[in-house]
């Protein structure tokens, strides 16, 4: 393998191990081989550096957001993004959802026996390519191996370790009545995207995944003095899940206009063909905003400012209080209808993210 290609000096021995093997997980000189040839050179810091068994870390706020999330996407690799990159994003973006700026993050990575060493790095240079673009150090890991089943792969696990400033709190219960609820880009493209290139489906135009970091829009709504009252990405369960979630949470009833819903003719049409529901897809770099209805014209201009989010909208607004009424969902759609959303009991799209 030319490891020019992947960033950083990689001296594992390809050529003799060109598959990861069970012994590459059992803790001796195999594993010392897979750490020093491919893992700490691709993440190498200071802290990683004092090879001690935790991260010991500075912070620079008294509040700390945590959060964590697994990754089990097939295939690895899809149109916009892999593996790697999304265990990286996907977490910055909880955080961020906090209104915490990410720092750190750890990751544990399951390998399955015969998975390609050069598939491996390629993941594994995504990751540190993602971190450094957003500025974060991968400070704590973990490898294990076990016996294939299937087809050879990996999983992914990373927690991410964010600062909260200390005069605001994001929260669904900070939602109100009367707030406006911003879109920050069109959906739909992470979902179809990986469906595309497992099933090999030949979208045209293609269809990539909107795998992107949220914090620049975040950090712009702060120094904006445009603090949201909550916020909320639309990964698993798509846009649909997500309000669902949040006015479960609130107890509040929610109000979306569904022609206000940005989606791409390419989107459109691949839900149309396949018979799936693109409010209910996931993607990997969209959000919902809630803010105060009368900042709601200044929220969109600022998301705007990025090219992520070109296509921000307000899309709808949360309702008065109904005193003991659960929260839901109500979608006006184009035909001058109203439906309420639910959640559904299995999975349109399984391991997309």
């Amino acid at each position: 393998m030319n490891t020019s290609d992947v960033g950083f000096q990689c001296p594992f021995p390809f050529s003799q191990y060109p598959i990861i093997t069970m012994a590459h997980g059992a803790g001796g000189r195999l594993t010392q081989q897979l750490l020093e040839g491919i893992f700490r050179p691709a993440f190498n810091n200071p802290i990683l550096q004092q090879q001690h068994d935790g991260a010991m870390l500075k912070l620079p706020s008294e509040r700390i957001a945590v959060s964590t999330d697994s990754y089990v996407v097939d295939p690895l690799f899809f149109p916009g993004g892999n593996i790697g990159k999304l265990a990286v994003i996907g977490t910055l973006n909880d955080l961020a959802m906090c209104g915490a700026k990410p720092l750190y993050i750890t990751c544990g990575f399951i390998l399955t026996e015969g998975l390609s060493s050069e598939v491996l790095v390629k993941v594994v240079a995504h990751m540190r390519q993602a971190a450094i673009e957003n500025n974060i150090a991968i400070v704590s890991g973990d490898i294990k191996v076990v016996e294939r089943t299937a087809s050879a792969g990996l999983y992914i696990n990373t927690t991410g370790i964010g600062a909260l400033p200390p005069e605001y709190v994001i929260a669904p219960d900070k939602i109100q009545s009367g707030d406006a609820i911003i879109i920050s880009g069109d959906i739909g493209r992470h979902g179809l995207a990986v469906l595309s290139q497992r099933n090999n489906y030949q979208f045209e135009p293609p269809i990539e995944s909107d795998c992107a970091p949220l914090w620049g829009q975040v950090s712009q709504l702060f120094n904006e003095q445009l603090t949201p009252h909550c916020l909320r990405d639309l990964t698993r369960g798509g846009l649909a899940g997500a309000l669902i979630e949040l006015a479960d949470s609130a107890r509040l009833t929610f109000e979306i206009q569904e022609d206000k819903i940005p989606i791409s003719q390419a989107v459109h049409a691949g839900c149309e063909i396949l018979g799936i529901d693109p409010l209910y897809v996931a993607n990997e770099g969209r959000m919902i905003v809630f803010c105060p209805a009368d900042v709601a014209s200044q929220t969109i201009a600022c998301l705007r400012k990025f090219s992520d989010g070109a296509m921000a909208e307000c899309i709808g607004h949360v309702l008065p209080k109904v005193n003991h009424s659960p929260g839901k969902v109500v979608l006006k759609t184009s035909f001058k209808t109203s439906r309420t959303l639910t959640l559904f009991s299995g999975e349109q799209l399984p391991r997309i993210c």
